[in-house]
Formats: structure tokens, sequence, C-alpha cells
């Protein structure tokens, strides 16, 4: 006796082994193929209902709901949101060097600050170098002689290595014009200059 879903010829009497594929087995009836295609069809349909489930959640916000304990969705105090984008973007570094030159008058002591300002810190691996220029030549020679121990200083608090070299600017001095009244091989007023 043949069972529902059984291939006509697997019926497990005793004494028959399995038989080759095509050797014997009759062709698959009408009622076969109906049972086929009717299998077919309802799987397309399930997927079908599943496409168009997954669209409706999708619209309804991504079948997520809000509940009591905190997810990717929840929102972020201001602070940790910031945190969390310098982390994401690699931003450590220059963020926290742009923290240094915030607070340039505690690091450096008030003196110092009135007279030297941080300009650029270049975050090449190579060189990581930060450049100071100063109102006069005297405060330029002041800030190189306290390079090291600055350098020192910034290294503790951003971390070893963040700073190689300080790069010293001295005063700018007026625009060079060359007028009339030049003397020849002169180098006019930028002798004085730093």
């Amino acid at each position: 006796m043949i069972g529902r879903g059984e291939a006509p010829g697997a019926s497990g009497v005793s004494g028959e082994g399995p038989r080759p594929v095509g050797a014997g087995l009759p062709e698959p009836s009408g009622v076969d193929l109906a049972r086929v295609a009717l299998r077919a069809a309802k799987e397309q349909a399930r997927a079908r209902g599943a496409a168009v489930q997954q669209r409706k959640q999708a619209r309804r916000g991504g079948g997520l709901r809000s509940g009591a304990r905190a997810d990717g969705r929840d929102p972020l105090p201001l602070g940790a949101a910031i945190n969390r984008l310098i982390t994401e973007r690699g931003w450590e570094t220059p963020a926290a060097v742009g923290g240094v030159m915030g607070r340039w008058p505690q690091i450096v002591g008030e003196d110092l600050a009135k007279h030297c300002v941080p300009l650029r810190y270049d975050e090449d691996p190579d060189e990581r170098v930060l450049t100071v220029q100063c109102d006069s030549t005297a405060w330029a020679t002041q800030l190189r002689l306290l390079a090291p121990q600055l350098v020192a200083r910034l290294n503790a608090d951003l971390g070893q290595g963040t700073v190689r070299m300080i790069k010293v600017l001295g005063p700018g001095g007026p625009q060079r014009r060359f007028g009339p009244l030049r003397a020849p091989g002169s180098r006019g007023p930028g002798d004085t200059y730093g």
C-alpha cells in the first residue's frame, strides 16, 4: 500500500531493494503533477507574503519595538554622541590637540600664553609637529629653550608620542617693499626682525 506523498515502488515491502532511478518507474500522473504544482504555488505565496510583511515592518520602523532595554536607536546625551563620532572617525588625536590649543594658557602659563600662540598641528605620523608663533624674538628664544619641557608636558596630557617637536616661529615683519629709495644690496627693514 502506498502512503500519501510516497512515490510508487517505495512501499517498503521486504525483498525489494531500491530501484535505479528511471528504471521501471511509471511517469508521474496528473495527480502527482498537480501535487507538485500546488506545493510550488504554496511556497511562492509564502515568499510573497513574507516580502509584503517585511515591507510593512519597514514602513513602521523596521519591525523593532522600543523596550525597557537600551538599543542603538535610543537618544544619547550630546557629549556621548560627540565622543562616539570622534571614535568612529578616528579623530582622537586631532580633537585632543584642539583641546590643548583651547587650554594653552593653563598648560604654558599666563605670561607665555600672552606672547606665544599655537597655530597648527601636523598629525602626520613622521612629523607630529606643533607650530607656535611668538610676538617677539625674545619670547621665541624663551619658548625654544622651554620646548623639551613643553613637549614632555603635552605628551603627558595627550599620550606618549603625540607631539614630537615644537616649531617656533618669530614675529612677522612688515611687508618688504622695494621702492625708489632702496640702496643696492640692502635687505631693507628685514634686518631687524626675527
